[in-house]
């Protein structure tokens, strides 16, 4: 590069300097705003949403799922006095254990209503597919199938009747804590299918065991 564009260069830098020393730079200042609100200001107030606490209400004759009993029915609406305390409480019979329950109104998170007949559909449609076969020890899997049965839930329910579904009659094919597994699966959501569709347990038996694949089990019974 030539001398001459050298210092035209350097003298172009000194003066871009200089012009910038000269200009002043002037900073608007922050505008602050009050925290506590004037006399025409009004304070944002946040609502809190308060989570809601749905509280069904059942009626004499009406069928409800306890998840450690099954279907039972309302037999009867009390009122009893503990303390000072009022308490309004159900009492449902669940006439396969021969049991009454006596469940207070605002304990009532256990209880739910009986399934619909689209959800009888899906647990028909549940029980007409394959039984899955896991490979794990079968004190685990009772543990498992056990806490389905319990958990007052009809398409685990109908899972569990599924898996356990040997499609004999032959005993030998099952131990003892298999068939009994099977056999109170069997019973929770046939009480529930009866109380759905208000049928005959007997017609109710011969709907479950035809989507089983159990034709010829219930035939040779009768």
């Amino acid at each position: 590069m030539p001398k001459k564009a050298k210092k035209l260069k350097k003298t172009k830098k000194l003066k871009k300097a200089k012009s910038l020393k000269k200009t002043k730079f002037t900073l608007k200042p922050i505008e602050k705003k009050s925290l506590t609100p004037g006399p025409d200001e009004k304070p944002e107030i946040k609502k809190i949403k308060k989570q809601p606490t749905e509280k069904r209400v059942y009626n004499l004759k009406d069928f409800v799922v306890y998840p450690k009993h099954g279907v039972g029915k309302i037999t009867a609406i009390e009122k009893a006095k503990i303390g000072e305390i009022d308490i309004q409480f159900y009492k449902i019979l669940v006439e396969k254990e021969k049991l009454t329950l006596t469940v207070p109104i605002n304990q009532q998170s256990k209880l739910r209503p009986i399934s619909s007949i689209n959800q009888i559909n899906k647990c028909v449609s549940i029980l007409k597919t394959k039984p899955k076969i896991k490979r794990t020890m079968w004190s685990r899997r009772a543990q498992e199938y056990d806490q389905k049965i319990n958990s007052g839930k009809i398409y685990e329910l109908a899972e569990v009747v599924k898996d356990l579904n040997k499609n004999t009659d032959i005993i030998a094919d099952q131990s003892y804590s298999e068939r009994q597994l099977f056999e109170k699966a069997y019973e929770r959501l046939k009480s529930e299918f009866e109380a759905v569709l208000k049928t005959t347990p007997e017609e109710v038996q011969k709907k479950m065991d035809k989507a089983l694949g159990r034709t010829n089990i219930s035939e040779s019974a009768e």
